[in-house]
């Protein structure tokens, strides 16, 4: 058996006299890192990633649909970190707005997250790169072209993989850093688990792997260090704050979930996807491909007024969907598709019709506190959660265990070198 590839991340514990200035983002007219008042007396822990993106902690807010707007994005950069926006459920006037009321709540660096599949994929890119954003992500797998002409434009591009293969095909295209999510995550998850996936894709690539999947504190924001990665990504952990928009109601109920809590279902829209166990999900979950036709023709014509589309609407998408060319992407909370390798052409019609209310099912929780009706995708570490933090308390609680966990590790080294001298 060879052996593994040494590519790990290196990373520096400092304090710095000046903030780190990202490769892009310190560039003129750019946004650049500020030293805010809850980063005071934190040591930081200074990686390829933070060095990349111009912030001052390893730690980046995941891009959810209807829930990583404006609020929330500001408030994780503010404190030190990368927070996003996810774009997939926002039209271009409404993700202009958007990126223009983050960059009036911060002067931090902070992305954009968008689908490269969108049919105005190239618009919102334009968008990104007019708003003078430092960063674009992908939900799935990104296209060459949009990569060129955001790093034409000196936009920091992160793409997300949920397997080996994704980082390397990304990598060959030119991003420059890589979301690796272990089956521990929510929406639409692989198979791997974080554990796993994570050395594996930091062996196989030589730009900054950001962990996610299973993260919530400081002892994993180590492990992550020790496992390659040069920073981590977390979802369920934001949307589980006070900067959170999500209703009270739905925070709550991730709140009580347990770690068997969550379940990966293939009923939603025809691929993995970690969701709460609700009665909805439940419902889904139980009979044959009849019955599933049965519910989600139901579902479709519950929502459907909440969406806005008509009959002939809903079934143009079904179709196009059906024959979709069976692209594989990898995708987070709802608004991409993990490399599941299985084809939109296997979707049966009750998958199509699901897939085709998944954006509406998501804003029926997420936006509606409809906690009866609503999608509620989770990572399986909402069973470990239990309090509602600021973001700026929740990175700052992170970055002080980290250090209390390396001042630990550094304890048993030195020991271990007094018993064998």
């Amino acid at each position: 058996m060879s052996e593994p590839k040494d590519r790990g991340a290196d990373w520096t514990v400092f304090v710095p006299t000046d903030p780190p200035q990202g490769r892009r983002g310190s560039n003129e007219g750019r946004r650049r890192l500020t030293s805010g008042p809850e980063a005071s007396g934190t040591t930081l822990i200074r990686t390829p990633l933070t060095d990349l993106l111009g912030i001052r902690y390893p730690v980046v807010q995941a891009a959810m649909g209807y829930v990583s707007g404006p609020r929330l994005a500001a408030a994780t950069s503010n404190a030190g970190g990368l927070g996003q926006i996810a774009s997939a459920t926002m039209s271009l006037a409404e993700l202009e707005g958007a990126i223009a009321e983050t960059a009036g709540r911060t002067s931090a660096p902070f992305g954009v997250n968008l689908r490269a599949d969108a049919p105005d994929a190239a618009e919102r890119v334009k968008l990104i790169i007019a708003g003078r954003v430092p960063v674009a992500s992908f939900a799935q797998a990104p296209r060459p072209e949009l990569i060129a002409a955001l790093r034409e434009a000196e936009v920091v591009t992160i793409a997300s993989a949920g397997a080996r293969r994704h980082a390397e095909k990304a990598a060959a295209w030119g991003i420059d850093a890589v979301i690796a999510t272990g089956g521990e995550g929510g929406g639409h998850v692989g198979a791997v688990p974080t554990s796993l996936l994570i050395p594996q894709v930091a062996a196989a690539v030589d730009i900054p792997v950001i962990a996610a999947g299973g993260f919530f504190d400081g002892r994993g924001l180590v492990a992550a260090l020790a496992w390659g990665a040069a920073g981590i990504a977390m979802g369920t952990r934001f949307l589980l704050t006070s900067d959170s928009p999500v209703p009270a109601a739905v925070k709550q109920m991730y709140l009580k979930a347990g770690l068997a809590g969550t379940v990966v279902t293939t009923r939603v829209d025809g691929v993995p996807h970690r969701v709460l166990r609700t009665s909805i999900v439940d419902h889904l979950e139980r009979g044959g491909r009849v019955g599933e036709l049965v519910r989600s023709a139901r579902s479709a014509a519950a929502f459907r007024g909440l969406s806005g589309l008509s009959w002939p609407e809903m079934i143009r998408q079904g179709l196009a969907l059906r024959r979709g060319t069976g692209r594989r992407g990898t995708g987070r909370r709802g608004t991409g598709r993990q490399g599941t390798g299985r084809r939109d052409s296997e979707l049966t019609w009750g998958q199509v019709l699901m897939a085709a209310n998944t954006p509406v099912l998501l804003r029926a929780a997420m936006v509606d506190g409809r906690t009866d009706l609503g999608l509620m995708s989770s990572g399986q570490v909402t069973g470990l959660i239990d309090d509602l933090p600021s973001c700026a308390e929740l990175i700052g609680a992170i970055m002080r265990e980290a250090e209390a966990c390396l001042d630990r590790m550094a304890t048993l080294r030195s020991a271990s070198k007094d018993f064998q001298a």
